[in-house]
């Protein structure tokens, strides 16, 4: 997986994500990708999560945990599931196009966390830094980093994951029986593209 995408590169596969997701909205219809124009860095497998806001308000979120086919068809498909299948949140309306913010995180490979008690986890886990996938038998959830931004302290963090989950709040201070995942991801959104090419436009008139 490419990392440390160019300003033009993430420019790129949000325009894809906002437009896979209007044409859905307003037609019904999957955006056809022609693979020949996509920048060839996003034809490699990749997993992300693309997540819609409203504000401060999330919307929908919605993403891929394991690379299983080309970045750009991982962002067009989880664009759509974000704006219509969020099972938290109903199918984004076409008078909201206009309202929301589109944001992509796009993963590394997860790697197993192996802890021995809630405090190791505590010790290991990189605040600010790890997304983290958590699993129980048939439970499991995920934060991206971002949700760092929202729950800054880990204990707090865990809690809420293993709420997420579906699991008791501190089913992480006792470990036995469960696995831990950490990821790093690169984020940005449509407001700090937008916000690069206006100060490059401006620059470039001086």
């Amino acid at each position: 997986m490419n990392s440390g995408f160019s300003p033009s590169e993430k420019k790129y596969m949000l325009s894809l994500a906002r437009a896979s997701i209007e044409l859905y909205v307003k037609f019904g219809k999957a955006l056809r990708l022609d693979m020949e124009d996509a920048p060839k860095s996003l034809l490699e497998e990749a997993a992300c999560f693309v997540s819609l806001h409203e504000g401060a308000e999330l919307k929908g979120c919605i993403g891929s945990l394991q690379a299983f086919r080309p970045l750009v068809l991982d962002i067009s498909a989880n664009a759509i599931a974000s704006a219509t299948q969020d099972p938290r949140f109903p199918p984004l309306l076409e008078s909201e196009l206009g309202k929301i913010t589109v944001s992509i995180s796009v993963l590394s490979k997860p790697r197993p966390l192996l802890v021995r008690s809630g405090e190791d986890l505590l010790s290991k886990l990189k605040k600010g830094r790890d997304g983290l996938i958590i699993k129980k038998g048939f439970f499991s959830a995920t934060f991206l980093p971002v949700v760092w931004d929202d729950l800054s302290e880990k204990e707090e963090f865990l809690t809420h994951l293993c709420r997420k989950a579906g699991l008791s709040a501190d089913e992480w201070r006792d470990p036995e029986g469960m696995e831990f995942f950490t990821y790093g991801a690169e984020e940005f959104s449509e407001s700090e593209v937008k916000k690069w090419f206006w100060g490059r436009l401006l620059h470039a008139g001086k």
